[in-house]
């Protein structure tokens, strides 16, 4: 399998390659400039992999929920390859990438967390709220639920623990679980999904029937104005 693999979604941009069993990568962390980079990289990691995009059989790409800009980019570049290779994609969420990155930093850092039954990945998404995204039941293999919720509202959804969280939000969710009479740690506050573990992650997922949609989970902060404007005269 020849696969093609980025994630956009929020403050990395971060591409992969798998082809004939070997992995090529590149991660770059950025608050803005997706849009610039992500083709670029793409191109890189390509001529690394020393692969033409003709040789390409699946592409993947993570949907969200991130930044508006970030996930539409992603969105727009595998709608865009997909038409042209007429290549199937596959998907993932951000957050399921999160986990996935998560879980190699943790255990390549030998902390105590990584034997932890469940992990949990909290990002800040500002009013108050954070994505968070867990296996509801405490499996490892359970497919995991994203959600769009208060800090409060996820600490009870999490439930007592023992649980590990990582995240821009780590903190303050942990904190909550804490609050709540559970058992919660906080770890990896800086961790960005990396593209690297989305060719394993989709490996065995279908294709999606059409072109990918992104998942944002609620409406856009700015909006463009639509009311109290008149044409110039």
């Amino acid at each position: 399998m020849t696969l093609l693999a980025f994630d956009t979604c929020f403050g990395a941009c971060s591409v992969a390659v798998l082809a004939k069993g070997r992995l090529t990568a590149r991660f770059e962390e950025m608050r803005t400039g997706h849009a610039e980079r992500l083709m670029p990289m793409i191109a890189e990691t390509m001529a690394a992999a020393g692969l033409a995009f003709a040789e390409l059989e699946r592409i993947a790409v993570t949907v969200g929920p991130g930044s508006f800009t970030g996930v539409r980019v992603g969105i727009a570049a595998a709608r865009g390859l997909r038409l042209a290779l007429a290549k199937p994609v596959a998907t993932a969420t951000s957050l399921e990438l999160a986990t996935a990155t998560a879980r190699t930093c943790l255990a390549a850092s030998g902390s105590s967390a990584q034997d932890a039954r469940r992990l949990a990945v909290a990002i800040e998404a500002r009013r108050g709220q954070v994505y968070v995204e867990a296996p509801l039941t405490g499996r490892d293999d359970a497919r995991p639920a994203t959600r769009l919720l208060a800090v409060d509202e996820a600490a009870a959804m999490l439930g007592r623990g023992p649980i590990v969280v990582v995240g821009s939000a780590a903190a303050a969710l942990a904190a909550a679980i804490q609050a709540q009479g559970g058992t919660a740690e906080a770890a990896l506050p800086d961790l960005q999904p990396d593209a690297r573990h989305l060719p394993e992650l989709v490996a065995s997922r279908p294709d999606e029937p059409g072109p990918p949609h992104p998942l944002y989970l609620r409406e856009a902060d700015a909006k463009p104005q639509t009311q109290g404007l008149r044409a110039d005269r």
